[in-house]
């Protein structure tokens, strides 16, 4: 993907393509989540129905778990899978036809030169893009390669969701990156031992109270999770050589040429900025009507590593009525019961406390069947019925509830391959923290969990006991 000196059959220029990425979904680039988002955001999302015909389109899919299981939870859509390494989507294919999934269709391409090539014919207009990472491990040519890809196959009032390592909070990490990728390089083998002997090299020197690897907080949590994570997810995050965070501006102005407008984040606690700044930072933030502005004095307050930002090709603003009445269409699902609902929560600003007389009806409502927002502001007994962003936001921001579509249904066919195959495929003890999903029918949206759920849930249905 980066045009950078390699040595002699390495095609991948300088990106990892000797170690798989791990399998993995993340909730943030379901088209239920990111529309929630754009609302949030104040700008027209895409509504989506059960029969919504809507084409989804992932850059970098990996090894197409997080596409395919979202064409399973969606037989109208159709999902396309791009990636560079032809491991990754032979890996996809043969999953897909294991699962039967007929909507779901992946191709090995270079995103460098994929706009400007004959096999773009191949990729339909899309209502959705999504980028998980990829930003932050691919260069210049790859980049500028995906811009022109989102401002030619991007539909007008289509949504865009990248996430990327982000500035400043990596600032500190700089130094930890660059020694571990340089010490690693000097071993010619592949990357994962690459990793392993550089890693060695900073272990050391945090162990012997290095400034910059010893006395900043975020770079010793770094080290410490690099104790426990697969092997696939290090390589990719620290051995690409065009590795490099960014600030959200330059992001967000590389994005221009694609006419792409920046609306929200999809972490969507984050779009409340009293939960997320103290007064006095916010009394800073206010004196910006810019939007890059705002978001940059955020970043300097936040150790925000991963930005998950949200893009509109043509953002249509809304007035606050009809953001609100298209916040009350949305269908919500628990995926905690009433007990384990925590109405205190730790936030960037300090403990948030949920509203127990507001939030604890609304809970036991959705204990018994998903919901629309508006019927849950309806309900009997509540001190106040005023604020739909509210009820999306906590909810679905704690990962307490899931956006759908509909109500479940008994899994079909597909579904229950999927989940079977899956198992079968990733589950492994270096795994098992990994974020999955299970393919789920009827709401349009896969079911979150740990590679761990994944395991037990095909044990089940295989007939063990519990």
């Amino acid at each position: 993907r980066a045009r950078m000196t390699a040595s002699a059959g390495d095609w991948g220029d300088g990106y990892v393509t000797d170690v798989p990425y791990i399998p993995g979904h993340y909730r943030h680039q379901s088209p239920l989540h990111l529309h929630l988002a754009c609302l949030l955001g104040g700008v027209a999302g895409i509504a989506i129905g059960p029969e919504t015909a809507l084409s989804y389109l992932e850059l970098g899919c990996g090894q197409g778990f997080g596409a395919l299981v979202l064409a399973a939870a969606n037989p109208a859509w159709r999902v396309i899978g791009i990636d560079f390494n032809p491991a990754h989507i032979a890996a996809a294919r043969e999953l897909a036809a294991e699962a039967g999934i007929a909507n779901a269709h992946f191709i090995e391409a270079d995103l460098a030169t994929l706009a400007d090539d004959p096999l773009a014919a191949e990729v339909p207009d899309a209502d959705v893009v999504t980028l998980h990472g990829l930003w932050s491990w691919v260069g210049d040519a790859a980049r500028a390669g995906i811009v022109r890809l989102l401002g030619t196959k991007l539909r007008p009032g289509g949504v865009a969701y990248l996430s990327y390592n982000a500035l400043p909070a990596w600032q500190g990490a700089l130094g930890m990156q660059r020694l571990l990728h340089e010490a690693g390089r000097l071993l010619h083998a592949r990357s994962d031992r690459q990793f392993a002997a550089g890693f060695e090299v900073v272990r050391a020197l945090a162990q012997a109270n290095a400034h910059h690897l010893h006395d900043t907080a975020f770079v010793r949590a770094l080290v410490e999770r690099a104790e426990r994570a697969p092997p696939g997810y290090l390589v990719h995050e620290y051995m690409n050589a065009a590795w490099r965070p960014a600030f959200h501006a330059d992001v967000a102005r590389s994005l221009a040429p694609a006419k792409l407008d920046w609306v929200a984040s999809a972490d969507l606690l984050e779009n409340f900025s009293p939960l997320m700044l103290g007064d006095e930072a916010r009394l800073v933030m206010q004196r910006f009507d810019d939007p890059m502005m705002r978001e940059l004095v955020k970043d300097m307050c936040l150790t925000r590593a991963l930005r998950q930002d949200v893009f509109v090709r043509g953002a249509r603003r809304l007035t606050n009525a009809e953001r609100d009445s298209a916040l009350g269409e949305a269908m919500l699902a628990m995926l905690c019961s009433p007990a384990q609902f925590e109405f205190e929560i730790a936030m960037p600003a300090g403990q948030a406390t949920i509203e127990r007389d507001f939030f604890g009806p609304i809970v036991d409502a959705l204990a018994q069947a998903p919901r629309r927002v508006r019927e849950l502001l309806a309900l009997p007994g509540l001190n106040r019925r005023d604020n739909p962003g509210e009820v999306v936001g906590i909810l679905v921001g704690t990962h307490r509830a899931l956006p759908v579509v509909a109500p479940p249904v008994e899994p079909d066919p597909g579904a229950r391959r999927l989940n079977q195959a899956a198992a079968r495929r990733f589950v492994r003890p270096d795994t098992l923290a990994c974020e999955m999903a299970l393919a789920a029918s009827g709401t349009g949206a896969p079911v979150p969990c740990p590679m761990l759920d994944l395991f037990i849930a095909d044990r089940l249905l295989a007939g063990d006991a519990p």
